[in-house]
């Protein structure tokens, strides 16, 4: 979750490296509003260690900031699950040897040998959740468990959408809402993809990120794209919304600390991870960031009322949760380019 790099950050990306040399220091780049101050905090009065922190709002714009010159500069990023193998298979990540997390152990049995990272070789799990879209109430009473609410929708909606400024989760929701693979090489379904998009734009108000929850409690959108903790919160704010489980299906992710390549504080950014897998230090996160953890240990631990929310309860019609997949180089060419098109 993420705010693109301003002109503060892109001074601190000239200076960073060399101040991130000292002993007692950790460079950490992070999604948007995604981690308490009180854990951070808590961190270095454990180990004296302090945090430097700058943040991003979406997969691609992190991945694009760091092969512009970010590696070198941050210890530690927090990449969604598909651009972990983006990043491993591009070289960015280290790799972290046997023993050197003692806590590796924490780590719950589903999420310890994904497929995006066997063997947790690069990274270790943060929160996992997901992507649909949340629907003010006092603007729209109709089925909101359609991904037509996005593009195509009714009448009360159009020019009142944000969507996320995220190619990954726009263009899979757009997969699921046409039925077709999200990496088709199929030329047809590639046209029908781009002419969908381009016909739905029209009824969007906006692309953000960072402000996907603050325009639904303002009111300034109608109908957003949204994570699931997100919407939660935008609730618990006063907005009058509710998160559909579109039947089409929505996207599933697991965030994760990874550890980057030429960390200039790597043994700091390894006691980081190791903190992060502790059970008592995750549910901080978990209760603050209403997500869900990756480590075991942790239930007993949680805000009871986390189990009962809405946005973690799909219906019994909702479609099925999926991951945001990888293309091979030359489709994934053409999915760029069908996003160039889209933010024109």
């Amino acid at each position: 979750m993420k705010i693109l790099i301003n002109a503060f950050t892109a001074l601190a990306l000239m200076t960073g490296a060399n101040a991130a040399t000292a002993d007692d220091r950790l460079v950490l780049y992070h999604w948007f509003e995604y981690i308490p101050q009180e854990l951070l905090d808590k961190f270095t009065a454990e180990t004296g260690v302090s945090v430097t922190m700058d943040t991003y709002d979406s997969n691609e714009a992190m991945l694009a900031s760091l092969k512009a010159g970010g590696i070198g500069t941050y210890d530690l990023s927090v990449p969604g699950d598909y651009m972990v193998a983006i990043m491993a298979n591009e070289g960015l990540l280290d790799t972290i040897a046997d023993g050197e997390l003692k806590n590796k152990g924490n780590i719950a049995p589903e999420w310890a040998n994904p497929n995006y990272d066997p063997g947790r070789r690069h990274s270790i799990p943060y929160q996992w959740g997901s992507t649909s879209f949340a629907v003010n109430r006092d603007v729209y009473g109709g089925d909101i468990n359609t991904t037509d609410i996005l593009f195509d929708p009714p009448a009360e909606l159009q020019g009142r959408i944000n969507m996320l400024d995220s190619q990954g989760e726009i263009m899979a929701m757009a997969s699921l809402h046409l039925g077709i693979p999200q990496c088709t090489s199929d030329r047809e379904q590639l046209k029908a993809l781009d002419a969908m998009l381009q016909d739905a734009k029209q009824h969007w108000a906006s692309f953000n990120s960072d402000t996907a929850k603050e325009v639904l409690v303002s009111g300034d959108a109608a109908a957003g794209q949204i994570y699931d903790g997100f919407a939660a919160k935008a609730r618990e704010e006063g907005a009058n919304i509710e998160y559909a489980y579109a039947t089409q299906g929505y996207v599933a992710w697991m965030d994760n600390i990874a550890l980057l390549r030429d960390a200039p504080n790597r043994e700091n950014a390894l006691k980081f991870m190791d903190f992060m897998l502790v059970p008592e230090n995750v549910a901080t996160l978990t209760n603050w960031a209403q997500y869900n953890p990756g480590v075991s240990g942790v239930s007993a631990l949680l805000d009871p009322a986390l189990a009962t929310q809405p946005e973690k309860n799909p219906h019994a019609d909702a479609g099925p949760g999926v991951f945001i997949e990888v293309c091979s180089e030359d489709v994934q060419a053409v999915y760029d380019q069908i996003w160039t098109n889209l933010k024109k």
